[in-house]
């Protein structure tokens, strides 16, 4: 499968996508579990929530959503690598309330029920902004009234003024796309797509920042 956005790296193909879970510990050396964990706890899941997983990947973060919910409780991923679908239905084969499907974030989602919380974790920055925006309304559309968008990805900064050990790793490896992405005030793109009600938690020295918006 082509990419659809040759600049992303979002779009995950190939090898690194049979073997992502694995170089993502890697990359992090070790650090992405417990921090997920703390980030995911920070969702403040309902045990009856009904979730949409934006960019749901191999369903490591599904399983950890999971546990936060009841058997009413429901996990639906979007995914378009279908090495990455895969290894999701592997992993949740003997869940019932998760399941994947392929669907692309930035195409209009023809769902017939609404959502209590969408997620979007490191996938968002990955996107041309017009694309962003787009993925923006596809959120609101989903979601419940008094529903959350919760965008779990890099916070606001200016790259150069960052100190080394974070700003060469960041030139090295992310896609051109999130170099404008930490210089935009996503609370205020958020409010022009009708979210408000914003909170926020951080991680990695506020390099990194999990936000909350209500519908």
């Amino acid at each position: 499968m082509n990419k659809l956005y040759p600049d992303s790296k979002v779009e995950v193909q190939g090898l690194m996508a049979k073997y992502y879970d694995t170089l993502l510990n890697i990359a992090t050396f070790g650090m992405y579990k417990s921090f997920i964990e703390k980030a995911i706890k920070k969702m403040d899941i309902s045990p009856d929530d009904r979730i949409l997983d934006f960019g749901a990947g191999t369903g490591r973060n599904a399983l950890l959503m999971n546990k936060y919910l009841s058997d009413k409780g429901e996990i639906l991923g979007l995914e378009i690598s279908e090495k990455m679908i895969q290894q999701f239905k592997i992993k949740t084969s003997n869940i019932p309330n998760i399941r994947v499907i392929n669907q692309s974030i930035d195409k209009p989602l023809n769902l017939e029920e609404k959502f209590d919380k969408v997620f979007i974790s490191f996938v968002l920055h990955g996107f041309p902004h017009s694309v962003r925006k787009d993925i923006i309304r596809s959120a609101f559309n989903a979601l419940k009234n008094d529903g959350e968008f919760i965008v779990l990805d890099f916070n606001k900064f200016i790259l150069k003024n960052t100190p080394f050990y974070f700003r060469i790793p960041f030139k090295t490896i992310e896609c051109k796309y999130a170099f404008d992405f930490v210089e935009k005030d996503w609370k205020n793109i958020l409010h022009t797509y009708g979210f408000n009600r914003f909170e926020e938690s951080y991680f990695f020295q506020k390099y990194v920042r999990l936000l909350k918006a209500k519908k």
